[in-house]
Formats: C-alpha cells, structure tokens, sequence
C-alpha cells in the first residue's frame, strides 16, 4: 500500500445487550503514521485485546499486518462493547483493508467470532440471538464459528455459513473455494427430563404428591415445610417430570437464554427440556437474579418455563430473597445500571424447602422438637409476609412412616400425573383464548380476568369470607387462594369453583396458620 491516503473497511457486527441483538459496524482504517493498532468505540478490557489476537492469527494464517497507523472504530460509538466476538469482523476488515481479500466480499454478511492466536475460530455466546435479530434483515447471510452453526442454524430463513479458521474463511472470500450454507438442522421435539425420576418413586407423601399435581396444573408456587429426610428435595426434583414439555416458541426462548449465559451444548443446543435450577443457600443476589456491569441473566431467568429450587429457604440471605418478589410477581426482571436497563423474562415455578424450626423435628412423631417459641418464631421470621404471601402452596411434608417405606405397592407414575396436568392447562388455554391471555396459567392470570371471569358462588363467597377473617389474609393471599381453587376446578374438570375447591386451597395455606413470618408490608 502506497501514497498518503487511508484505505477504509466495513464490517457488519452484533453485540448483545440482555437478550436483544444490536447492529455494530466495525470500520477499520489503515494510514499513513506512526505504527499503532488503536480500538474505540466503547470497547471493554477484552475488546482492546483484540489487537493483539487479531495480530497474531492474521499472521499465523499466512496474511499481512501492515505496519501503518490501523484504527478500529465499533459503532454506534454510544453502546458498550464486550467479549471477543468482535476479533473476526476486525480481522476480516484488515485483510478488506488492506485488499488481500476483495473489499466488496463481506457485503451483506453479518460476522462474529473469537480468534484464537494459530487463527482457528472459536466460538461466542448469544449467537441466538444474534442470529434472530437478523433474520428478517436479508441479506447474504451469518459467519458464526463451526462450534456455533448448530446453534444460528435454530433459526429458519437466515443463511448460515460456519468459520472454522481465518484462512478458511480468507480462501472462501476470495473466491478460491464455495461459500457453503450449513442446511437447516430443524428443531427436535420437546422431550421430557432424562434421568430425572419418577414419581412412583416418592414412597408415601399423598398430601404431598397431589399438592405438586395441582402445583404443576396451575404454575403455581410451592414451600415444602418438613423435617430432613422427609424428602422434600426428591419431591422437587420430580416436579418437572409431571409438568407439560415445552412447546417449540418455549424451548427457543429458553435457549436464548442459555445463549447468552454462554451454557449451550454446541453439538445439541436447542433445550428441549424444562430446565430445573437449585442454586445454593450462599447464592448472590446479583447470580439469582441477574446483573453484573453488563447485565447477565440469573438463576431466576435461567429457570424460566422451568422450575427454581431453593433448598433451606431460610438459610438464604435477607436481601436475596426479597430480590425474588418482582421476579414472582411479575415473570419478568429489570436490571438498571449506569449504561441503560434490561429485562429478562423469569416465568417460572419457585418451589421452596425448609424445616418447620430450626432442629427440623417441630410436628415430627418420632423425635421431640428442642425448639423454644421464640427460636421457631425467630426462624420463620428470617421470611417475610410478603415473599410468603407470593407463594400460593404452603405444604407439610411429614416423616415417612415405615410401612410406607416397606409397602408393595407404588403411587402413580409421573405419566398418568402428567396427562392430568396437560389437561388443565389445556381448560386454562381454552379460557384464555380470544382475551390475549394465551399460554398464561392460572398462577399468571391477570387480576382483572379473575375479578371478571371467575365468578363465586353465593355459598362459595360465604364460606371464603369467614376464611379470610379466620386467617387474616391478606388480597394478595385472598387472591391465591381463589386461583389454586381454579386450578383445582380445572383437574376435576368442573365449570365453578365451588366450597369443596376453596376449602382445599386454604388447607394449602400452613404458614398463614404457623407463627406469623415477619418483615415489611409490600
């Protein structure tokens, strides 16, 4: 390259901020000057080294690095850039640059990918979404590495041509071998859990067994109150066994989410499965929930159209579960920080363990409690009134008793549950349908839909309002107790809620009976 003039190169990018997709233009301008190898554009820590993988593998590859001024621009210069997807744009707008591949080659190509220092492509995460974004853009197609094809390919309608080196995709641009769309890998069909259990397994537990049932038909949340051993945790760990498999819209939602955690399995991305996520008592508030510089989905969103398990609620931190209540309330999470806001969808089920106090034998025939008032009071006061008010399904899971232990015979197996439950999600499809309420639950129902269209009895109403007054719920409680009611309605296939449903639902409302959790209104 000769004369004064600089030689510009543009390249089409994605970065991904939350879940969403934006557009980036990567410009490299090659001139005259002292020799440096400047990124701007908002870059973080591990764009800036770009410089030195871009140096590397584009010679290890074979090609030049000019020894000029080389400055790369990513813009919009006003959104933050991360990661290291930009290195194979950059190193694909050098060789444009510098015309060892055409200049016009990459028009119409959107290209991501980390670059190794030999020059082989490594893969990045959120091509998900990536891949979504621009799809109704047109255009020649996406450059993902190899180890991410799979994973772009989900997406029907956007031609997608894996990279697995620099050169490779160097030879290809240049017209020394074809460009090779990757075909469309389709979408397997939603499966169930593998090695998750079964049901039958539980020995004993009917109370609790039919409580995850009407859980699962409903999407309900659930606390399990029983002393260790009781199996409380096994009982969870069956819950996705009985719940619908995802639809086709659900599996891709989740595994965007996954994406972007950079958790997908490259050679089976798509989930097919609801996931089930049982972080420990230690966890953050920022790793259940979401957040970070740039956010990043947490255990709560990892969990979404899925189950979220803490195991000895009341050991998690204060703060870390109050952090929970907009997520349950409203499946969905709202991360601000200094650059803008995110959300992340959290649609899922929160099903919850702990002791009834804390030896773990309150209520327990076979061994005393050593507990005082206060101890069992102080412990149940670690939860606040309104994270308990949020949780429709409070469940006593007692000791299993010998001769269930010893019996023959086993409990349904999670297939016969299973069919029950799609059922009354089915009832539940078929009253939202024509109100935009479509692939809600009785768990997510709007309250108006419920003041309007699940109407009470006379009878019915009488009986709740003495319930209420005995209990001292509060609307939110009055308003979970009615919508476990319905989901009960549902599996029983009756049209009205009726004194029967509203009288189960309440024996699902232990806590509301316990010592009182405390903590602030809300």
């Amino acid at each position: 390259m000769d004369g004064g003039a600089g030689v510009l190169a543009r390249v089409q990018s994605a970065a991904v901020v939350g879940l969403e997709a934006s557009m980036v233009e990567v410009e490299v301008d090659i001139s005259p000057g002292i020799p440096t190898f400047a990124v701007v554009g908002l870059p973080d820590a591990g764009v800036r080294e770009a410089r030195e993988r871009v140096r590397a593998a584009v010679r290890n590859s074979g090609y030049e690095v000019p020894i000029r001024r080389i400055t790369v621009n990513l813009a919009p210069a006003d959104t933050r850039k991360e990661g290291s997807a930009f290195d194979l744009p950059i190193a694909l707008g050098l060789l444009a640059a510098t015309h060892q591949i055409p200049p016009g080659a990459l028009e119409g190509f959107l290209t991501i990918g980390e670059l190794s220092l030999d020059g082989s492509v490594r893969p990045v995460p959120g091509v998900l979404s990536i891949a979504l974004a621009v799809r109704d853009r047109g255009g020649r197609g996406l450059l993902v590495p190899q180890a991410n094809a799979n994973e772009a390919g989900l997406v029907q309608g956007v031609p997608i041509h894996p990279v697995g080196s620099l050169s490779e995709i160097a030879r290809r641009l240049r017209g020394l071998a074809p460009m090779c769309p990757l075909p469309s890998v389709g979408r397997p069909a939603p499966a169930i859990p593998p090695n998750a259990g079964d049901l039958s397994d539980v020995r004993g537990q009917a109370h609790a067994r039919r409580a995850l049932e009407i859980a699962a038909a409903g999407g309900h949340n659930v606390i399990m109150l029983g002393p260790p051993g009781a199996g409380k945790t096994m009982l969870a760990r069956r819950l996705p066994t009985i719940l619908p498999p995802l639809t086709p819209d659900e599996a891709i939602e989740v595994t965007r989410i996954y994406s972007v955690s950079g958790q997908l399995s490259h050679g089976d991305p798509l989930i097919t499965v609801r996931p089930f996520r049982a972080p420990h008592h230690t966890v953050s508030a920022q790793a259940l929930v979401g957040g970070g510089t740039l956010p990043r989905p947490g255990e709560v969103s990892l969990a979404h159209h899925g189950v979220l398990f803490l195991d000895e609620l009341p050991e998690f931190r204060r703060d870390v579960l109050e952090a929970l209540r907009q997520p349950i309330e409203e499946g969905r999470i709202t991360v601000t920080r200094a650059h803008g806001a995110v959300a992340f969808p959290a649609r899922c089920m929160l099903v919850a363990a702990m002791n009834p106090c804390p030896c773990g034998h309150r209520g327990d025939a076979s061994r005393a409690c050593v507990c005082s008032p206060a101890q069992r009071t102080r412990y149940l006061r670690r939860l606040s009134g309104p994270l308990i008010d949020r949780v429709d399904l409070h469940v006593e899971v007692p000791r299993v008793s010998g001769a269930d232990l010893t019996a023959q015979a086993i409990g349904e197996a999670s297939s016969e549950v299973r069919a029950r439950v799609v059922l009354a999600r089915g009832l539940q499809a078929a009253r939202g349908a024509g109100f935009g309420t479509e692939g809600l639950t009785n768990a997510t129902m709007p309250h108006a839909q419920i003041r309007h269209r699940w109407g009470l009895g006379e009878e019915t109403r009488r009986f709740l309002h003495h319930a209420i007054d005995r209990l001292s719920l509060s609307p939110r409680g009055y308003e979970r107790v009615v919508r476990v009611a319905r989901t009960i309605a549902d599996l029983e296939e009756a049209g009205e809620i009726g004194v029967p449903h509203i009288a189960e639902a309440l024996a699902y409302r232990t806590l509301d009976r316990s010592e009182e959790p405390g903590g602030e209104g809300g």
